[in-house]
């Protein structure tokens, strides 16, 4: 995996042989976006199975929950994790009980199998990025400029992005755009990250820093703001990266449409609203230090990883299935029984 930390001053890659590295990886941010953190919550999980030193099912099986247990707890707010680790505990227990049942294979199948679906996760992954790119480049201006938040690129899932996979997608399509990349303070995904990425791309873009959204958003000609998402909950409420919420909130005061891009394993249908979303809280230390430099004297810091929009402010979902409209409860519902 690459780094996310290091980028853009260093592009180094880790190579993980122990799912509590990746477990470890996840939690410091050296893998960091719903998509791309579910991804490698499975590989832990079929890392963990391969090189258990169980001597046979019974004590595979009793070593199994711990495993998952350890990736579970690295993140809250991203579902893309939990979701992840239940489909794997699901085909571990098929796998289970058809070596119990057939009595061959045993701990080898159980193996063969995990690794198999992980990487079949990720290969879902990849095609739906290109699937949601397709669906979402349609809602994107002929030119003009577009704003995003955080990265929701290809650092983020397993393949070409979702907010940026639709943007990668539209000007693959002819659509002459310019992004507009906030920071995203306090980790800097958007400067450090998404503008790499564009930057890779050839993609033209121009780094703001997070209090000029409004502006821009007022006066900047902006066509549309796409962004990804941590967390959707049954009505469309979105968890996404801190400083979201403002942006829509102010999309939608200068009639700017708002769209957000995820896998319909982010939309979480046991949460009615928002409300219900877990928010992660992490170190107030990253506030206070920016590139491991202080810039604050020694006082209390709040740091609030994401926050809610509200799906009143949202123009429409963009899933790999198809695109949910108003009224969320019923077109993401409808969405994820294809």
């Amino acid at each position: 995996m690459l780094d996310q930390r290091r980028l853009p001053g260093e592009v180094i890659y880790h190579t993980y042989t122990d799912y509590r590295e990746i477990a470890r990886a996840i939690k410091e941010m050296e893998i960091r976006g719903a998509p791309a953190i579910g991804v490698a919550a499975a590989m832990g999980v079929a890392m963990g199975v391969d090189q258990s030193r169980a001597r046979n099912l019974a004590e595979l099986r009793a070593e199994f929950p711990a495993i998952c247990e350890t990736i579970a707890q690295t993140r809250p707010t991203a579902v893309d994790l939990f979701w992840a680790i239940e489909r794997c505990r699901r085909v571990f227990e098929s796998a289970a009980r058809e070596a119990e049942r057939n009595g061959t294979g045993g701990i080898i199948h159980l193996r063969q199998t995990m690794i198999a679906e992980a990487q079949k996760i990720h290969q879902e992954r990849r095609e739906g990025d290109e699937a949601i790119g397709r669906f979402g480049a349609d809602f994107m201006p002929q030119s003009g400029r577009v704003m995003t938040q955080c990265n929701a690129g290809a650092l983020a899932t397993g393949g070409i992005g979702t907010a940026l996979g639709v943007i990668r997608m539209a000007v693959e399509s002819g659509r002459k755009l310019e992004v507009l990349v906030p920071e995203t303070r306090p980790y800097l995904q958007g400067a450090r990250l998404t503008a790499w990425e564009l930057h890779q791309d050839g993609i033209p873009l121009t780094l703001i820093t997070d209090n000029m959204v409004g502006h821009f958003l007022k006066t900047g000609n902006v066509g549309a703001v796409v962004v990804g998402a941590d967390r959707i909950a049954a009505n469309g409420d979105t968890a996404n990266k801190i400083g979201t919420y403002s942006m829509a909130v102010l999309a939608n005061e200068n009639k700017v449409p708002f769209y957000v891009a995820a896998p319909l394993s982010t939309v979480d249908l046991s949460l009615l609203n928002g409300d219900a979303i877990p928010i992660e809280e992490r170190s107030a230390e990253e506030i206070i230090n920016v590139g491991g430099k202080r810039i604050a004297p020694d006082v209390k810091a709040a740091h609030p990883a994401f926050d809610v929009t509200p799906a009143k402010f949202i123009t429409a979902i963009v899933t790999e299935r198809g695109v949910a409209l108003p009224p969320f409860a019923q077109s993401l519902k409808r969405l994820a029984q294809m």
